[in-house]
């Protein structure tokens, strides 16, 4: 039956029984409840899918914008698995001493850290020594290698294969017997050995009978954590705006389909749910779409390192609770978009869209916005220092992300307002500022994700800026004498001068300073508790060697000298008893170990009264015969060995020669600066991120912008019947995308600068703006401007035609 027949009926009246009235139409019967959503969603989702070629092509660009949304909420989402997984690979291959240690069986073994540093690359090394047949293994390793012997892990053994690596393979002195498997490793790039030892000790290594320890992570510094939180909201709102943008796409179209439902019967309501169907059926491909990108994109995270932190694919997963979240909540916003949108049409039966009296967009929420950011932020800044904690993050992020978007929704009032006051001017301006002024909602909403993506990488640059210059200035000043400390546990003079022989025949270097350095304090007897006051240190060298400590006159071996040092302890006296071996706690049991300081004992003066990070302060001077060494509690070898920065590779020089004296000396050092070479990655990385982000919001601009001049083809045939030149027209699209966005970057910029100033002044950083960068950041952003207008030509000039005036 017809439609017509259904409204009027047809035949004869004795052709048929008499029936019920045919219904007249959807809005006959009122549909409501989840029955009725369902069916009216499930309408849309078929018209989305069955609507041509056209239909298609916004369907795969909701899709393709939701999806860019979904990768990157489900890698924001993934960080903590991704920390967790990262941290219990670390906990469950180490054993860092045990309070008790156990005793020596077959079950135990000797344990060392023997790490080291490979231009400016970390390398973690480890020593075990087995005390039977059944040691402990740990993960990722089937049996301990023997001694000469180590495991190796793949990027270690691809670098000592390689011929940069030729240094190296003089260092690390052991034949390659494996690979350790990828439970043993933090990430596939980490660069670590486990070697097996037959000569190590008791002093410089721990017994242990397990692998796995109590461990947890320190919590990170102010500046990690403000990095972190502002990476994911400056990440996470323009991916917001991008997605409510991306449901938009189509608009127009959609809505003159809708009013044809209008026509055949359907009431606004379900006009809208139809129109939620079909945004509904973008965003789960996208859903679907997002996944695969996700996937996909994860397999590069093994390429990827970020302070030391490099993973596996494996390990990039959000977690369950997260990845549902996400899938149920990105469909329902872009519902919710499609219905908000909505709010302020009204579809017609016969019209395409009939727009309701223009709403006065008012000021004072849009300022309120950001003011509420403002004043979350800036108690965090007065505070010193800044604190991590729960509260503190919260109120960081949330202030952030509304400071964020007080651009976003200030901007429409500002194009608004400004396109308002605008008159007279070239034919082409007069038709964009005309056009804005009609109607600038589709322009701005896709500009506000180009303003939210700027103003975020730009904080986001100033706060990566101040830190590293913070960091850059530290390692000038403490590296500005090229020279490496080194420390070990002692075991007499003899062995500190073959060291000290070894270090002085190293290419490269140009002087060294070792000593035998050990605590000493008062003896229980005196005025004070044992462990009243900090215990005093001694250093224990030859007369050579204790020259380049202080101006002594004459020195002979077995001579004893009492410095002037400033806070030297009054005990420290010619005559005085003293402690070799001082109490560190009030209950220490060790019975003290007295000796006397000769009364012949002469006055020293300091050449360094300890100014500095790596100089110490010492109270007593002795030649090595004046005290036997072996009474002392834990004694140190120090040295000071000062290199010639012109001499190549000299600090792996350096190295080599100190990990064959032992392997498990230290390195305290300021040649190396590995936060400089992390913060230019990730630097670079943010600025192509942002430039990435920001092209990606601008095809949501031209897709807008090309929709707007096809709803406008009609009156485009019009002006080019009457004769209007194309570069007119041209230039008016020019204009007409060139004003909200001007008015955009002027927001982000002031919006980023003001966000990047609150974060440095929260970690106490110089105010400091790299503006070559916000330059270039901001130049792409305004680059948005002519990619729009010249990929926006082709379809205006193919809309120019008089055939356009033909209607049904």
């Amino acid at each position: 039956m017809s439609l017509l027949d259904s409204h009027t009926g047809s035949g004869h009246p004795g052709d048929r029984a008499p029936g019920p009235p045919a219904p007249r139409g959807p809005s006959a019967a009122a549909r409501t409840g989840p029955l009725a959503w369902a069916r009216d969603l499930m309408m849309g989702m078929r018209f989305a899918a069955g609507g041509g070629r056209e239909g298609w092509v916004r369907t795969a660009l909701t899709a393709a914008g939701v999806a860019l949304g979904v990768a990157v909420l489900l890698l924001c989402s993934s960080v903590p698995p991704l920390m967790d997984a990262w941290h219990g690979r670390e906990k469950a291959r180490e054993n860092l001493g045990q309070e008790h240690p156990p005793p020596p069986s077959a079950r135990t073994l000797r344990y060392a850290s023997t790490d080291t540093t490979f231009r400016g690359m970390p390398v973690r090394g480890r020593l075990v020594r087995p005390d039977g047949a059944r040691p402990p293994v740990p993960p990722g390793i089937g049996r301990l290698p023997g001694p000469g012997r180590m495991l190796v892990s793949p990027a270690l053994k691809e670098l000592l294969d390689s011929p940069s690596g030729a240094l190296l393979r003089d260092r690390l002195d052991y034949k390659v017997a494996g690979v350790i498997g990828d439970a043993g490793l933090r990430g596939p790039q980490e660069l670590t050995y486990v070697a097996g030892s037959a000569t190590l000790t008791a002093a410089n290594g721990y017994r242990i009978d397990h692998f796995g320890k109590e461990w947890h992570p320190p919590p990170m510094r102010a500046p990690a954590v403000l990095l972190v939180v502002m990476t994911c909201v400056t990440l996470m709102t323009p991916v917001m705006v991008f997605i409510g943008t991306s449901v938009r796409f189509g608009n127009e179209r959609r809505e003159r389909r809708l009013a044809a439902l209008r026509l055949v019967g359907a009431d606004v309501r379900t006009t809208r749910r139809i129109a939620s169907g079909e945004a509904l059926f973008g965003s789960l491909l996208g859903l679907v779409g997002g996944a695969a990108l996700f996937l996909a994109g994860r397999q590069g995270a093994s390429a990827v390192t970020l302070w030391d932190v490099n993973v596996f694919p494996s390990d990039v997963a959000p977690s369950p609770v997260a990845a549902a979240l996400i899938t149920v909540l990105v469909p329902t916003a872009a519902v919710l978009v499609t219905l908000f949108a909505q709010r302020g049409i009204t579809v017609e039966p016969l019209g395409i869209v009939r727009n309701r009296p223009a709403l006065r967009r008012r000021l004072w929420w849009r300022v309120a916005l950001p003011a509420v950011g403002v004043l979350l932020l800036v108690p965090l800044a007065r505070e010193r220092p800044w604190h991590d904690t729960v509260l503190n993050t919260v109120r960081l992020a949330t202030g952030s992300m509304l400071l964020l978007l007080g651009v976003t929704v200030l901007l429409p009032w500002l194009v608004d307002t400004v396109v308002g006051r605008l008159r007279g001017g070239p034919v082409p301006w007069q038709l964009a500022v005309r056009r804005l002024q009609l109607s600038s909602s589709s322009a701005t909403r896709a500009v506000s994700g180009i303003t939210v993506a700027v103003a975020g990488a730009i904080a986001i640059h100033m706060l990566m800026t101040g830190m590293q210059a913070g960091y850059t200035q530290a390692y000038a000043q403490s590296g500005k004498l090229p020279r490496i400390g080194l420390w070990d546990n002692a075991d007499g003079w003899p062995q500190t001068q073959r060291a000290l022989t070894a270090l002085r025949a190293t290419p490269g270097v140009t002087a060294v300073r070792g000593t035998i350095d050990a605590n000493i304090g008062r003896l229980p007897a005196t005025a004070l508790p044992a462990s009243a006051g900090p215990p005093s240190t001694l250093a224990i060298g030859s007369c050579a060697e204790l020259r380049k400590l202080a101006r002594l006159g004459s020195c002979r071996e077995g001579e004893v000298f009492v410095t002037d040092a400033a806070d030297r302890d009054p005990a420290l006296a010619p005559g005085a008893r003293i402690r070799l071996n001082p109490a560190y706690l009030d209950d220490d049991p060790q019975p003290p170990r007295p000796w006397t300081i000769p009364a012949a004992a002469r006055g020293a003066r300091l050449l360094d009264h300890g100014r500095g990070p790596d100089r110490v302060t010492y109270d007593l001077l002795a030649t090595p015969s004046a005290i036997d060494t072996g009474r002392l509690k834990d004694p140190t070898m120090e040295f000071k060995v000062d290199f010639d920065r012109g001499t190549p590779d000299a600090v792996e020089h350096i190295r080599n020669t100190v990990a064959h004296i032992d392997p498990t000396m230290n390195e305290f050092s300021a040649v190396d600066n590995p936060h400089d070479a992390q913060y230019t990655s990730v630097r670079e990385g943010l600025f192509a991120g942002a430039a990435l982000t920001l092209l990606l919001i601008g095809s949501g601009l031209i897709i807008s912008t090309v929709e707007q001049l096809y709803e406008r083809r009609r009156l485009l045939s019009t002006l080019d019947a009457y004769g209007t030149r194309r570069a007119t027209l041209a230039w008016s699209v020019l204009w007409q995308t060139a004003l909200p966005v001007a008015l955009g970057l002027g927001l982000a910029l002031g919006c980023g600068l003001a966000l990047g100033t609150l974060l440095l002044t929260m970690i106490d950083s110089t105010v400091t703006v790299d503006w070559p960068v916000v330059a270039g950041i901001t130049g792409i952003g305004g680059g948005m401007i002519f990619l729009v207008t010249l990929l926006s030509l082709p379809p205006l000039w193919r809309m120019m035609r008089p055939d356009g005036l033909r209607t049904e």
